[in-house]
């Protein structure tokens, strides 16, 4: 059971470079027929307030803070609670599209699917329940237990600020599943869960792609083109932008994505333990790229030292981050297994982890 500690917390953001009514039902809708310790900073990245991202992360201390084009028709419900029944018509799980690298063509809405449009926020509440093909113009929230998201699209709404566009406080799966937000801003990141597994999702424009609590899978999915805001995120200055970031959590796996944020961001994967300790973390067969360091492992915050438990094993690693530094450990922190990991344009083997604090 996700407790509420298993989430992401909702304070400021800690500068260390860091779903009428009917759903239920209506057999006749197909609903269900539905992460710094850069080496150092570039001045430009120093705010009004005379601090870098670092310096506030480190004051801190705690927190969080695009549309693609569907055929859809409109459901005129403004909140849905799913059935706990998939529907006969719901689209099988997908386990192969075109496999390969993660991209447009195999991550998100599968192509030719027609969507029906809801519209405003969705709680997902009921165990078991099964959401599919659905254009999800409102946030959603998952309460229920077992829950599938599938092969839809959910943008959002009216600017959130210290929000997702998906959080899950139960447990869920998350398939074939885009997050566009309409409303993108420098306090919107794209999920908060635990208990989670995210297959073939396609995540851009937000903040953060994932905030990943315990027990979450992240495989064949595409986190890429992350917003970078000079102002405005929790506590008034410039976003930490990570593909994935995990504080003070366990069992974590990213296996078979393509991460990469950005050029401004901070890291494609961002560990540190302001939430406790942080370890069972397995990072394999991924293709990582951006941010300052691409892999970014801080023993800081709550969790013991030195901070172990974390894999890195056959990577490839693109050279856009921004000191050209795949992997960085803080001095109290070790990788359990690190093999295997090659630069992608030459295959050649990356150097060992930088380390600094």
């Amino acid at each position: 059971m996700t407790t509420e500690s298993d989430l992401p917390a909702t304070a400021r953001r800690i500068h260390w470079g860091p779903i009428g009514v009917a759903v239920a039902g209506v057999a006749t809708v197909a609903l269900t027929a539905i992460l710094v310790y850069p080496l150092t900073q570039p001045s430009r990245r120093t705010s009004a307030d005379g601090l870098t991202p670092e310096q506030r992360r480190s004051a801190e201390m705690a927190g969080l803070p695009g549309a693609a084009s569907t055929s859809a028709s409109r459901s005129p419900s403004p909140s849905v609670s799913a059935s706990a029944s998939p529907s006969p018509s719901a689209p099988p799980r997908v386990v192969s599209r075109s496999g390969g690298k993660p991209a447009a063509g195999n991550t998100g809405v599968i192509a030719g699917t027609t969507l029906t449009v809801l519209d405003g926020d969705q709680t997902l509440s009921t165990d078991n329940a099964v959401v599919a093909n659905a254009d999800i113009r409102g946030y959603v929230r998952i309460t229920g237990k077992n829950v599938t998201l599938r092969n839809s699209i959910v943008r959002g709404g009216a600017a959130r600020c210290s929000a997702a566009v998906i959080q899950v406080e139960g447990s869920a799966v998350i398939e074939d599943v885009e997050i566009a937000p309409a409303n993108p801003n420098a306090c919107l990141d794209g999920v908060w869960a635990a208990a989670t597994t995210l297959s073939r999702v396609n995540i851009h424009g937000t903040v953060d792609g994932v905030k990943a609590g315990n027990d979450v899978i992240v495989q064949d999915s595409w986190i890429h083109d992350l917003t970078y805001y000079r102002t405005g995120a929790p506590g008034g200055g410039e976003t930490i932008n990570d593909a994935v970031d995990t504080r003070g959590k366990r069992r974590i796996t990213l296996r078979h994505n393509v991460l990469y944020p950005g050029a401004d961001a901070n890291a494609a994967y961002q560990v540190t333990q302001e939430g406790g300790a942080s370890g069972d973390i397995r990072v394999e067969n991924n293709w990582l790229d951006g941010g300052h360091c691409v892999l970014n492992f801080a023993h800081r915050g709550g969790g013991p030292t030195p901070m172990t438990g974390i894999a890195v094993v056959n990577n490839r690693f693109g050279r856009h981050s921004m000191f050209v530094c795949p992997i960085l450990i803080s001095t109290q922190s070790t990788l359990s297994a690190s093999s295997g990991n090659v630069w992608d344009d030459t295959g050649a083997a990356i150097p060992p982890p930088d380390k600094h604090d």
